[in-house]
């Protein structure tokens, strides 16, 4: 791992972790009861459960293990995975305290970072009311524009929208395009309300995200701590919870399952566990495809709204390539009718968009192909999650691959500041 760099870099995917003051004083008083009931996270000190429209789903993983933040600079991911299962970790400060955050963005090697919510990525967009969404929208920017206020000119951050209703949401698009911190708006890549992001519903968030110079700041969730699991992922662990539920019969001694006879020489046996969780490993991706080939590209927004700009994070960069090569082969070769008119040259209009895709320090394509991801691309390191990486790492591992130093602050440094709209400062 090196220890000195030679640009600024900027963190493009990283998270806070939403304190209860965000209910409890940002909230407005009269929605403090009606905003717990649609959407709070309980971290207790015997279990953790995520709160959605009123009903409670309890933490999947370890509770005694705060994944989502429990990284610190100077941990491997071997020592998160070696950490005490049946021992209680209290989760990293710097998730939700500035001045903590600050002080790891500095062992981290980051100059300037973009801020993405936890909790509020997780269930937001599920919550039913929308006057209760329009109130924890306000609470949570407000919330967060204090907190880029210890440092205005290191942190920036993605704006809650309510897109339960569509003048709420442009009006609070309005907004926070008033307060220097948001660069962007949040979006996580899921049905709303029945809706994809390919719905007409939509268009006028693209536009105004056009007009305003927002970054539609598009950013996964496994979809673990919430009532619809909705992402593509979690259908694995679905499948798993339901098994591990069941038994099976089984002849004694060998032989072909038993078929409905007496039970003399049937035992059940209870289903082994499935091994690793799939949802953390795959949801990113499959989510972040789908958005892209699907919205951005299939439904025309990058045609339609051409100086849109998008930042699609936390779901590896490399896969795009394949995206391209199969929707150019569809476009040429399948009778396209659509509600808009389609362009058949998806490779050349990716060249021409605003979108840039996340990447992290162990990406191997993109150490492999710079000369394809240079332009294309904005690293980020996941703080506090389990699998952080630092820029430190980032430019230790493109520096092995031979890559040079022009190149290497464009990707950790320089994309991500001119999408965001941001002056590159070098503060470490």
């Amino acid at each position: 791992m090196t220890s000195k760099k030679r640009c600024a870099v900027f963190d493009a995917d990283s998270h806070v972790v939403e304190p209860r003051e965000v209910w409890e004083q940002y909230l407005d008083p009269e929605y403090r009861t009606l905003g717990k009931h649609a959407l709070w996270r309980e971290e207790g000190e015997f279990n953790s459960y995520l709160k959605v429209n009123g009903k409670v789903f309890r933490d999947p993983m370890n509770p005694n293990i705060p994944r989502h933040a429990i990284w610190r600079p100077g941990m491997t991911w071997e020592q998160i995975g070696a950490l005490d299962p049946h021992t209680r970790h209290a989760p990293t400060k710097g998730a939700s305290d500035p001045q903590a955050r600050l002080r790891d963005m500095d062992a981290m090697g980051v100059d300037q970072a973009f801020l993405y919510p936890t909790w509020f990525a997780e269930g937001f967009h599920l919550v039913e009311d929308p006057d209760v969404a329009f109130a924890l929208a306000r609470a949570y920017n407000n919330w967060i524009a204090d907190f880029c206020q210890a440092a205005p000119e290191r942190l920036f951050a993605a704006a809650m929208i309510p897109l339960q209703n569509m003048d709420y949401a442009i009006a609070e698009l309005r907004r926070v395009a008033q307060i220097p911190c948001f660069r962007g708006a949040f979006l996580r890549p899921m049905f709303l309300e029945g809706r994809y992001f390919t719905h007409p519903y939509y268009d006028p968030l693209w536009a105004e995200l056009e007009r305003l110079g927002l970054t539609a700041a598009v950013h996964p969730t496994p979809g673990l701590w919430n009532p619809e699991w909705t992402s593509h992922g979690p259908f694995f662990e679905k499948i798993k919870g339901r098994l591990n539920h069941m038994t099976f019969m089984r002849e004694v001694g060998g032989g072909p399952f038993a078929g409905g006879g007496n039970g003399q020489n049937v035992t059940f046996v209870a289903l082994p566990p499935l091994g690793h969780p799939i949802a953390p490993i795959l949801s990113y991706w499959l989510d972040n495809h789908m958005f892209v080939a699907s919205t951005l590209i299939g439904f025309t927004v990058m045609q339609r709204y051409p100086r849109l700009k998008v930042v699609v994070a936390h779901g590896k960069a490399s896969w795009m390539e394949e995206v391209l090569e199969k929707m150019e082969a569809s476009t040429l070769t399948v009778p396209l009718l659509h509600y808009y008119p389609v362009r058949t040259d998806p490779e050349e209009m990716w060249k021409e968009g605003h979108v840039l895709l996340g990447f992290d320090a162990e990406e191997r394509m993109i150490q492999r192909l710079p000369h394809t991801f240079a332009e294309k691309v904005v690293w980020g390191s996941r703080y506090p999650h389990h699998d952080t990486t630092s820029a430190w790492d980032a430019i230790a591992t493109l520096r092995q691959a031979q890559v040079d130093e022009v190149t290497i602050a464009r990707m950790v440094g320089g994309n991500a500041a001119a999408q965001f709209g941001v002056t590159l400062v070098q503060a470490v």
